[in-house]
């Protein structure tokens, strides 16, 4: 645990205002901005200003995702927006500045202002945790959108990183049919040795025929709308990929096939779960760079 610390939580939903709260009760000062229109009891009082925030904090905490435009601070519970230049202008060069999906352009932008930035979500330990709560969310979806059980349905992932793992598995214990489209061999070796059934991409346009339930977590187009065409109309499509996702939407509309988009489902399910690997993330970069 690292305590004595200054911290400031700019932006953000849930997630955000419960890590400030986990944060000040490890014995550390926190300073909020950026939440004044937020529909949940707010513990902390607010900064009236973005430099009032900011000012004597040691690590300055971002949302996830960090910006949305590339311009402005992600925060849908704030009446103003919150420009990033602004932000990094009212930072010194001794500030740590930590967010998710750190864009290229945000990177540069907080070079040019002497910055220091870590993106959470290439830690892996951040990574992987947060994988648990979007499978959860992902599943809670299915169960709510779906007529039939998960129990002995079939279901598809495409992709076997971290969230597809964990998925798998989740899927798997609940008694579901289990298939993964993976592209490396070792992936699938490994898929077929935890008792789920391989797919290689050439043979996808067979299997997809099959699916229930398709849980896409590639973040390039994989579902167009060929692909589309041969789904059972009855079947849901549920893409957990980041922009720009995977899933022909506007081809799955005329098709007359549900997709759904779910976004940031960690901060949707789980709020108080991952706002608690947030602070643990947090905790392991702040000692390995000694701040």
């Amino acid at each position: 645990m690292v305590s004595g610390k200054r911290y400031s939580i700019i932006g953000g939903d849930l997630r955000s205002v419960k890590l400030a709260e986990l944060i000040e009760q490890d014995g550390n000062s926190v300073n909020i901005y950026g939440f004044t229109t937020a529909g949940f009891e707010i513990r902390l009082e607010q900064s009236k200003t973005l430099a009032e925030a900011v000012v004597d904090s040691d690590v300055i905490i971002g949302p996830i995702p960090c910006s949305n435009d590339n311009e402005f601070i992600n925060a849908p519970f704030n009446n103003e927006s919150i420009h990033m230049n602004e932000l990094f202008k009212a930072m010194n060069k001794n500030q740590l500045f930590l967010a998710g999906r750190i864009s290229h352009k945000i990177a540069h932008l907080a070079q040019v202002c002497n910055v220091y930035t870590v993106d959470l979500l290439e830690r892996e330990e951040m990574a992987v945790l947060n994988a648990i709560p979007t499978a959860e969310g992902a599943i809670q979806i299915a169960m709510e959108e779906m007529p039939i059980t998960i129990h002995n349905c079939n279901s598809l992932i495409l992709g076997y990183g971290r969230i597809g793992k964990i998925l798998a598995k989740m899927l798997h214990g609940i008694g579901s049919n289990v298939y993964v489209e993976a592209r490396k061999y070792a992936d699938l070796a490994w898929i077929k040795s935890l008792g789920y059934t391989p797919v290689m991409l050439s043979n996808l346009s067979q299997v997809i025929k099959k699916a229930d339930v398709i849980f896409n977590t590639i973040p390039s187009m994989v579902l167009d709308y060929e692909l589309l065409k041969l789904l059972n109309p009855e079947c849901l499509i549920i893409d957990l990929a980041s922009k720009p996702g995977g899933v022909d939407f506007s081809g799955a509309k005329e098709l007359g096939l549900k997709a759904i988009w779910a976004l940031s489902l960690p901060g949707k399910v789980a709020p108080v779960t991952a706002a608690g690997f947030i602070k643990d993330t947090t905790y392991n970069i702040i000692e390995e760079l000694g701040v």
